[in-house]
Formats: C-alpha cells, sequence, structure tokens
C-alpha cells in the first residue's frame, strides 16, 4: 500500500475552468481521506507562463502551487513531478510508497477518482484511465465521440487528465519529457516497455473533461 499520493496539475491561464477542476479534486481528496485515512495526499498546480488569475484560484483553494517559466505541458508535468518527489523525500517517503496522479486544468474529476487509484496501486504500478467530453448538448456528437472512444477495460486510450504511476516507476522510465504534446502518450509507451502486463491497469477510470 503506498503511503503518499500526490496530483499533479499543469496550468496556463485556466482561471475560468481551474475553479471547478480544484473543487473536483478536493472532493476526491476528501472522499479518499475517509477510505484510506493512512494515504497523505497532496496537490501541486504548475502555474506555467499564466499570466491570469490563476494564481489566485490556487490560493483560494489552499492548496500548492508552483510557477514555472516553460510554456511547454511536458516540462511543466515533470517539475510538478520532481516537486512531488522532493516533499516526499523530506518526509522520508521512498519513491515505492508514492503514487503520482496526474490530470489537467480544464479536467473535473469524480469523486471516486483518487480511491481507484489508491485501491489500485496495492497491484499495479502505473494506471491508465479514460476520459469523457463535458458539456456537449449534441447528442450525435456525442455518439460519434463515444464510437471512437472505448470506455472500459484495456481500453488504447492514454489521456494526462487520468494518468497515475508509482514514482519508483515514473524514475524508472525517466519521468515526462518536455514535449509540447503527447508527452502522456510518450510516457506510457516506455511504461508499457518497462512493466509486464499485470503491473499496468488499462481501466475505464473515467475524469470527465472538457476534451472537445
Amino acid at each position: 500500500m503506498i503511503r503518499a499520493l500526490h496530483v499533479v496539475v499543469p496550468a496556463r491561464n485556466e482561471e475560468v475552468l481551474l475553479p471547478e477542476a480544484l473543487a473536483s479534486i478536493d472532493a476526491a481528496r476528501r472522499r479518499a481521506s475517509i477510505v484510506h485515512p493512512e494515504v497523505m495526499i497532496d496537490v501541486t498546480v504548475v502555474l506555467d507562463r499564466s499570466v491570469d488569475g490563476s494564481a489566485s484560484v490556487v490560493r483560494r483553494a489552499g492548496v500548492r502551487s508552483l510557477s514555472v517559466d516553460h510554456g511547454n505541458v511536458g516540462a511543466a508535468r515533470r517539475s510538478g513531478a520532481t516537486a512531488a518527489l522532493r516533499t516526499a523525500a523530506a518526509l522520508q517517503i521512498g519513491v515505492d510508497d508514492l503514487w503520482l496522479a496526474s490530470t489537467d486544468a480544464d479536467t473535473v474529476v469524480p469523486p471516486h477518482w483518487l480511491v481507484g487509484h489508491i485501491d489500485l496501486s496495492r497491484t499495479h504500478d502505473a494506471v491508465i484511465g479514460t476520459v469523457e467530453p463535458r458539456g456537449l448538448t449534441d447528442s450525435r456528437v456525442l455518439m460519434e465521440w463515444r464510437a471512437r472512444h472505448h470506455l472500459v477495460e484495456g481500453h488504447p486510450h492514454v489521456h494526462g487528465a487520468n494518468l497515475g504511476l508509482r514514482a519508483s516507476t515514473y524514475l524508472a522510465i525517466g519521468g515526462f519529457r518536455a514535449m509540447a504534446s503527447d508527452e502522456d502518450v510518450d510516457l506510457v509507451r516506455r511504461a508499457l516497455v518497462l512493466l509486464a502486463d499485470h503491473d499496468l491497469a488499462l481501466v475505464g477510470l473515467l475524469a470527465a473533461g472538457g476534451v472537445l
């Protein structure tokens, strides 16, 4: 069982959507704290070249923030993960006992999200979850989207908005690379090379986000 979980959220000028995202993460954190009180849960929002009110949103939410000047989502995620590793090290929490969870500033995670990651960490070293678009009012468009996406176990999709892995695994594969896009796909590709099938869960663990 992991001892700590750290959620990393990259954000760039997301003051409109960030409040709802952080509120949903807080709800998931509170539920996880009830179900798994033994797991310490932290959240870091990585503010990458944000010039709007995102920093004020983070302060009001009472979570950690990290300001960087990358202009690159892969580098922002990497900075957040590095900060999480440093926090854990200061608390003498080893990399095998730390879980790194990733989501996005335009994403609303469900209340069971972190409970799911913690439960899966007992038997897996990485979790690749699914997402579903929100705010779509055209049922035809939504049906077409669902026809192209499989929201079930064993799905083929990778989303930085719903991703988690043990810190030791993250370090073993070299972490997020400084990529402007597809940094999540690149990370999972390397994880698949490292991990046996039973160590990696391709699960329908939904994080409903602004995909479209």
